[in-house]
């Protein structure tokens, strides 16, 4: 169940499975479960040639939110989990599904917008500032609405905002229920405000006249982590090869090529994992 659970889950919600060969769960395979953010950016196209290159191993990526991302590997359905919500991930160790979190890269989320800008948000560097006047102009924003580490950082904004989204939804506040891409996409056609982290941005092609307009809020760090799925609740995960895979992501190796992926000259991702913690 635990190999098949997978194909099957990617018909059933449309994930993306992404692999380096064909599309077999060999013996020196794994399968990470991972977010859309780092597919949508290309990081792993980068990424995991040079892995495979190495160690011969093929890396298959399942790409959802973090919060679905969570779920599948709480149901077995991986042997690494990389997202980037460090609450959640911090419970998914303390309850015993996962040997253990390491930091491993970050970057910023940002808000981008049309340049009428109805909010008059340009260049304002407090996220949650940024976000009542969104709300009090009844300013068109979408939101991802799908439980992944973007819309986890969205929500503790709104808060911080002191903005009930209940009597907004539907009406200025659209939810998609989509990935980072997609959500991008609807926010460009209807002229929304969107959340979104740099990565995606930077690689996102439909940009039309959009800008960003909020960025450099502190709040608006985001940060990525790498876990072991744990072969003590999950006894099919593939321990050594998963381990294998975290170890060369946290090692020098692993972080100068994460650091070296860039496109039209722009760093994505700025990788920061801590020496000795894998």
């Amino acid at each position: 169940m635990y190999r098949t659970s997978v194909l099957k889950a990617g018909i059933a919600v449309a994930v993306t499975v992404m692999t380096l060969s064909a599309p077999t769960l060999a013996a020196d395979s794994i399968i990470v479960q991972s977010t859309t953010s780092t597919q949508n950016s290309g990081l792993y196209k980068h990424l995991l040639p040079v892995f495979k290159k190495k160690t011969g191993i093929q890396v298959n990526v399942v790409a959802v939110g973090t919060g679905q991302a969570i779920k599948n590997a709480q149901n077995c359905d991986g042997d690494v989990l990389l997202v980037h919500a460090k609450a959640s991930e911090e419970k998914f160790v303390k309850v015993g599904y996962g040997v253990k979190r390491s930091d491993l890269m970050y970057n910023d989320f940002i808000i981008v917008g049309p340049p009428a800008d109805p909010a008059k948000v340009g260049g304002m560097k407090n996220a949650a500032g940024a976000l009542k006047k969104i709300a009090a102009a009844n300013a068109l924003f979408a939101s991802r609405s799908d439980n992944s580490g973007t819309h986890k950082k969205e929500v503790r904004l709104w808060k911080a905002a002191s903005v009930d989204l209940k009597n907004a939804s539907g009406k200025w506040y659209r939810e998609t229920g989509s990935g980072m891409g997609a959500t991008l996409n609807a926010g460009v056609g209807m002229g929304a405000y969107v959340m979104t982290d740099r990565a995606t941005w930077i690689s996102y092609k439909n940009k039309g006249d959009y800008k960003i307009q909020v960025q450099g809020d502190k709040n608006l760090f985001n940060q990525y982590g790498v876990i072991l799925v744990n072969p003590k609740k999950c006894p099919a995960v593939k321990q050594a090869t998963g381990q294998k895979f975290i170890d060369w992501l946290v090692s020098d190796e692993g972080q100068k090529t994460i650091g070296d992926y860039k496109l039209g000259g722009k760093q994505l991702f700025f990788p920061n994992a801590k020496k000795g913690q894998s």
